[in-house]
């Protein structure tokens, strides 16, 4: 008997959920699987950015800006309940080096497509009339939007079982069967047998447990991160704003704890203040001292903020990859596994692109881009990263 599916995905995140909407649009029968509910991972402690501010030019950059246009795309099909907002970030210095930085960066971004226009200090507050006075300047960058990512994943997912998904929540993956020559079967959960001759890993920060049940080995790694949640306001944050040390701390491989400033504000009302990142394993432990640095960084930014309150913190766990590139595509290792996963904390921007990939290569459909920087098995052979086993 044939089986109903074709694909497997395991991940109900919105990379997952991606993966599921592009697949059946795509014509394939397909499976969700996760282990606990819709976006209970990553995605649900995520701020829902869609940047391309913060990528220097590359495959993720790249991979960013078809994800721009998807997401345009997606916004029309979904409807306003992703509340999706192209509101443009804002990427503030505080002296004239930063402003070199700054200016260095957007210079080269342009050449690869992004829109980035530079604002003086004196110009700062038309675009965001509470910052701080004694800023040197910004740029402005139009193509950065926002949508709430537990609805986006939820919504995608609604509209991939409209087109004939199946969705189970609440069972873990317990083996992914293979052939002797490693080819994917299909996989085990908790309570059934699903046979496929594809399994889409999208499993985030599991994702490397995902790998070795195939029998294969990708080094992903929890970075942890925590996010303010102030009480409802006005719109008194506009864009999304971050200060220039963001995109160093993005693209640093460091374990320890690093910290910018990141705010913006919500069609709810509440805003949300950020970043931090550490690799600490799985550890839950609420940090007062990130708490407290994230809150200092917030009110420097923006000085109205000092005394609005903070209704609650959250946090999650990037799934960081060494490289800070996603993995996506075809595994060699294990025919019949696909990745798509490692997108540390931009995965809800670039979750569109990296479902059409997947969609393309499990179709024969030539890809968007080059999806060969984003292989699972370049990391074979080495090394962990430094303070990891």
């Amino acid at each position: 008997m044939r089986s109903p599916h074709d694909v497997v995905v395991i991940g109900a995140g919105v990379v997952g959920a991606a993966c599921a909407y592009y697949a059946t649009q795509a014509g394939l029968r397909v499976a969700v699987v996760d282990r606990g509910p819709v976006a209970g991972g990553t995605t649900g402690a995520g701020e829902g950015n869609l940047l391309v501010s913060d990528k220097e030019p590359g495959p993720e950059l790249d991979l960013a800006l078809l994800s721009t246009r998807l997401w345009l795309e997606l916004a029309d099909t979904l409807g306003v309940a992703v509340e999706y907002e192209p509101k443009g970030g804002l990427v503030v210095a505080r002296d004239a080096a930063g402003m070199a930085l700054l200016r260095r960066f957007a210079a080269a971004q342009a050449a690869a497509g992004v829109e980035a226009a530079e604002v003086k200090g004196d110009e700062l507050g038309e675009l965001e009339p509470h910052l701080a006075a004694d800023l040197a300047g910004g740029f402005h960058y139009p193509q950065d939007a926002q949508v709430q990512p537990a609805l986006a994943a939820a919504h995608l997912l609604r509209a991939a079982r409209a087109g004939g998904a199946e969705l189970i929540l609440g069972e873990a993956v317990r083996a992914v069967r293979t052939r002797a020559d490693g080819s994917v079967l299909g996989v085990t959960t908790e309570r059934r047998r699903l046979d496929a001759a594809a399994v889409v890993n999208a499993a985030g920060t599991w994702g490397g447990e995902l790998a070795r049940l195939a029998g294969v080995e990708l080094p992903v790694l929890p970075r942890r991160g925590f996010v303010l949640v102030t009480e409802p306001l006005p719109r008194i944050v506009r864009h999304k704003v971050y200060a220039a040390d963001y995109v160093a701390d993005v693209a640093s491989g460091s374990a320890a704890l690093q910290s910018s400033a990141v705010v913006e504000g919500t069609p709810g009302g509440p805003v949300l203040i950020g970043a931090s990142r550490e690799r600490v394993g799985f550890d839950r432990t609420l940090s007062v001292e990130v708490l407290r640095r994230l809150a200092g960084n917030a009110a420097a930014l923006f000085p109205v903020l000092r005394t609005v309150a903070v209704q609650r913190a959250y946090r999650g766990f990037r799934p960081y990859l060494p490289d800070h590139l996603p993995a996506i595509g075809a595994d060699p290792r294990a025919p019949g596994l696909y990745h798509a996963c490692g997108h540390e904390g931009a995965g809800i921007g670039l979750a569109p692109a990296t479902g059409r990939l997947i969609a393309a290569q499990l179709t024969g459909a030539p890809p968007e881009l080059d999806p060969s920087p984003f292989r699972p098995d370049r990391f074979a052979g080495r090394p962990a990263p430094e303070g990891e086993a």
